[in-house]
């Protein structure tokens, strides 16, 4: 169970979960410090920056899906991916 009685998604959903959450951290990270950088600290500053996340997450989360089989070809190049013979 996740929380409240409502169970863990399917682990085919992995895929699409791992890059969601990892485009919201990343995504957010990243325009708090792109506004804090730009325009300082100021009264209303996490409302704006809720918002800039918000759409700065609309682009990072696609963007994410579409160059994820990308890197991972591209990782592929540097590490050896094939999985380890079972004991």
């Amino acid at each position: 169970m996740i929380f409240a009685g409502i169970p863990k998604l399917p682990a085919k959903y992995a895929g699409w979960i791992m890059p969601l959450i990892l485009s919201a951290l990343m995504s957010a990270t990243i325009s708090m410090i792109n506004l804090w950088k730009n325009v300082g600290w100021f009264d209303g500053f996490f409302a704006k920056w809720f918002s800039v996340w918000l759409f700065s997450w609309m682009i990072a989360f696609p963007t994410v899906l579409i160059f994820l089989p990308l890197v991972r070809r591209f990782t592929g190049l540097f590490v050896d991916l094939t999985p380890p013979p079972s004991a």
